[in-house]
């Protein structure tokens, strides 16, 4: 028989002779590795998984016109170039992984109308893609489309309209009331600066959007005669998880962006969307370092103490093989080898329950499965068999100072 031979034979008899203990040490293993992979699984799923809900409730980044030296004064407007631009800058810093797919967008241009002889504030929107953006808007009906709105809920209670009314508005501009009459959707002769629309929606989000009436781009500057066109604000929601938005916010306000007719771009985070996520995230990564502590203890107390009562039983054997002839170093490498064995074995166990405990987690929380990781599987189990042979360096040292003539005089 072989030394090696001889050495696996011993150390799977000395686990069978004492499976109790054994099981006891796997256990403590088992419960360490389910904690900890349960816990990084989640920690590190969950800055990208929050980073998709939090950006349902709207943009993180901002961009607003700067009027430049060759505008204009009070025609400040971003225009498609400016907003392509800074579209490729955010793209080139998150990466082609996270290129356009992960960078939603929405444009508005605002105007001053008169509805029931009021002002209102008229937004005109890219439809689809304010739908994409603000996904925490609860809108009642539908969507505005051709010769369609969409209210506010502050304006609908302050006007009285509802879904199926339809609402006079009026361009106060003196240069569009006076360009000559149109026919509306339903037939009627007004002015250039003067329309006639059906009401098909209310929006209620208790934030500033309730003050507004929306419409489609195309319908508002067709309403202004497409006055000054561009646009106001440009809303992007940036993911986080790959691109912080204080990062996002640096970088296009240093690429000194510009529209063709030298108005600036300001980009602005949004501290509401983005602190939130933050301080979860890192409330979440306190949390899992302070649980990992706690439980790496746990873990190392509960496989030393095994340990140790495991040494104690095999005192005598530990003598007699000394004065056979073996080894301080032979008998701690049967040890630490023991120890990392099962730590291995509970470190696999744990593995497992820990995948399943984070998978009911994703599902239970975030309503979708966190994957299994592989390379977390490994580290897994190397931590347990490193803690486990941490765990066991007191008692093996101890074993390896055991005086065979003292044990033997015992006997």
């Amino acid at each position: 028989m072989t030394n090696r031979r001889m050495f696996l034979t011993m150390l799977l008899g000395a686990l069978l002779r004492r499976r109790g203990r054994a099981a006891a040490a796997i256990g403590s293993s088992a419960v360490g590795a389910a904690t900890l992979f349960c816990l990084a699984a989640v920690c590190l799923a969950v800055p990208a998984q929050m980073s998709e809900e939090m950006r349902q409730y709207g943009a993180n980044v901002i961009l607003v016109p700067v009027a430049g030296a060759t505008a204009g004064e009070g025609t400040a407007r971003l225009d498609e170039t400016a907003v392509r631009a800074a579209q490729d800058v955010l793209g080139s810093v998150a990466g082609a992984s996270a290129g356009a797919g992960d960078l939603r967008s929405a444009a508005y241009r605002y105007e001053t109308v008169r509805v029931n002889k009021s002002a209102y504030l008229m937004g005109g929107i890219d439809v689809e893609a304010t739908r994409s953006l603000n996904g925490h808007w609860e809108v009642d009906g539908a969507w505005p489309g051709q010769g369609e709105v969409l209210i506010g809920a502050d304006v609908a209670g302050s006007t009285g309209l509802g879904i199926g009314d339809m609402v006079n508005v009026e361009y106060l501009s003196t240069d569009n009331l006076t360009l000559g009459s149109v026919v509306s959707s339903d037939g009627a002769s007004q002015t250039q600066g003067e329309r006639r629309w059906r009401v098909v929606g209310t929006v209620d989000t208790g934030g500033s959007e309730d003050d507004i009436i929306y419409v489609p781009l195309a319908a508002l500057e067709d309403l202004t005669a497409a006055a000054d066109a561009g646009y106001d604000v440009v809303e992007m929601s940036v993911d986080t998880s790959t691109v912080p938005a204080a990062q996002a916010v640096q970088d296009l306000n240093a690429a000194g962006l510009t529209a063709q007719d030298g108005t600036g771009l300001r980009a602005q985070e949004v501290s509401k969307i983005t602190s939130g996520n933050t301080r979860i995230i890192a409330m979440l990564n306190t949390l899992f370092w302070v649980v990992a502590v706690v439980v790496l203890a746990l873990t190392l107390v509960g496989v030393s103490t095994t340990m140790t009562v495991i040494v104690s039983e095999r005192r005598k054997e530990i003598g007699l093989r000394k004065a056979l002839g073996a080894s301080a170093a032979s008998i701690g490498a049967e040890f630490y080898t023991e120890a990392a064995v099962m730590g291995l074995v509970g470190g696999l166990l744990g593995t497992a329950v820990g995948h399943g405990l984070a998978w009911a987690v994703g599902v239970g929380v975030f309503e979708r499965p966190i994957a299994f990781s592989w390379w977390l599987a490994l580290c897994s189990l190397a931590l347990s068999a490193a803690v486990a042979v941490v765990a066991a360096s007191s008692p093996v040292r101890r074993a390896t100072r055991i005086d065979p003539a003292v044990v033997l005089r015992e006997e």
